[in-house]
């Protein structure tokens, strides 16, 4: 038998029982290939949305720490539900947990990051010719205590597993049929792109991309694993993820919006830092006298700007970021005045601006998010 091949399937490809029969019979292809076979599943369609919209009809804050309890059991429910069609397929199959699989965790509740795997369970069963099904988005602390690793945390425990089984591969298989220079649900001429660096898409998916969670390339590069984000039910190439990338692309890789966004300023900025440390908040930028925050994992946000405001802190809702990701380009001052330029004639005020090697964000009221993106995107990366 050949080598280990991951594969991770969205919720929207596990949403009835037919979707998770096509699955299991596109697992079932792979396995008859030779291949040795790992697959992590999200939550059935919309069961985390129902679950968070359960825990809320309790408190408008849910306590972390009971939150990851309760949404921890959609993905339970699908790897055994798939398991059960992979077997009706002629396959031996297993499933297991984000912790019997070995994903450890820091012990931060609703986001935490792996810090380790220990995939002794699944490589046991691997090798007595069974395909092992996970559970993602899920693993334990060092104080087994079980964690959520944020929404899209299912790629990043597939590409943690890839590495950690030296897998030739990992697929991230979903709705779509790749990645694109643009949400085309927002940009009519938004373009499949055939492959990205790693670090290309690591700034566009920790700048609001939702193809691939942010964490599961940082695995992917430090292990030097290749990527495809691919259709479940279609038969495309995709988009392939690696150090390499295209390196005959023409204009910027992709321009990507971000919504959910607050801005906090304080005259004290050490006390500032100090409050999104100790509430754990993950930072989305942090300059002078304000800090940006996203609020997709932050379920008891409602709990943690009363105490933000009662410290003296302004908590501003309804921000986006809008970004360009193109190698050298947050070095390019023409760049940056294009873009801002851009973002003037299209009527948009930016209320800050930050770069990185390989970025250009822009930060504006969330209202003209999309319509940024657009603006934008035909300037980078339309072609004249």
């Amino acid at each position: 038998m050949s080598g280990i091949v991951v594969q991770k399937y969205g919720g929207s490809s596990v949403a009835d029982a037919a979707g998770i029969k096509r699955v299991a019979a596109r697992i079932a292809a792979t396995r008859r290939d030779g291949k040795q076979v790992c697959v992590v599943v999200s939550a059935m369609g919309k069961t985390t949305d129902l679950l968070v919209e359960r825990a809320r009809e309790i408190t408008d804050a849910p306590p972390r720490r009971e939150l990851d309890m309760l949404l921890t059991c959609g993905e339970r429910a699908s790897m055994a539900l798939l398991s059960m069609a992979v077997m009706e397929q002629g396959f031996e199959a297993i499933s297991f947990t984000g912790s019997q699989s070995g994903i450890m965790t820091n012990d931060r509740h609703s986001g935490a990051r792996i810090i380790e795997v220990r995939p002794i369970r699944v490589e046991d069963e691997l090798n007595r010719g069974r395909v092992v099904i996970v559970a993602g988005f899920q693993g334990v602390s060092y104080k087994r205590e079980i964690t959520t690793l944020g929404r899209g945390g299912s790629d990043t425990t597939a590409v943690a597993l890839a590495a950690a089984l030296g897998a030739d591969y990992c697929e991230i298989c979903s709705d779509v049929d790749g990645i694109y220079t643009a949400d085309p649900r927002v940009v009519d001429a938004a373009e499949l792109l055939q492959a990205l660096t790693h670090d290309e898409m690591t700034e566009l998916s920790a700048h609001g991309a939702k193809v691939l969670h942010a964490e599961s390339i940082e695995f992917a590069r430090q292990a030097d694993i290749a990527l495809y984000a691919r259709a479940t039910a279609g038969t495309g190439a995709g988009t392939r993820v690696d150090r390499i990338g295209d390196p005959k692309r023409a204009g910027a890789a992709g321009v990507t919006g971000c919504k959910n966004l607050v801005r906090v300023t304080a005259d004290d900025m050490d006390a500032l830092v100090e409050a999104a440390a100790s509430h754990s908040l993950p930072v989305f930028y942090l300059s002078s006298g304000r800090l940006y925050v996203g609020l997709d994992d932050v379920p008891d946000w409602s709990t943690i700007r009363g105490s933000l405001e009662t410290a003296g802190a302004t908590v501003t809702s309804g921000c986006g970021a809008v970004s360009i990701v193109s190698s050298g380009i947050g070095a390019d001052a023409k760049a940056i005045a294009t873009a801002r330029r851009i973002a003037s004639e299209s009527g948009v005020a930016i209320d800050d601006v930050s770069t990185s090697a390989l970025r250009i964000t822009l930060y504006c009221p969330e209202a003209d998010v999309d319509a940024l993106t657009v603006a934008l995107h035909g300037a980078f990366c339309e072609q004249p």
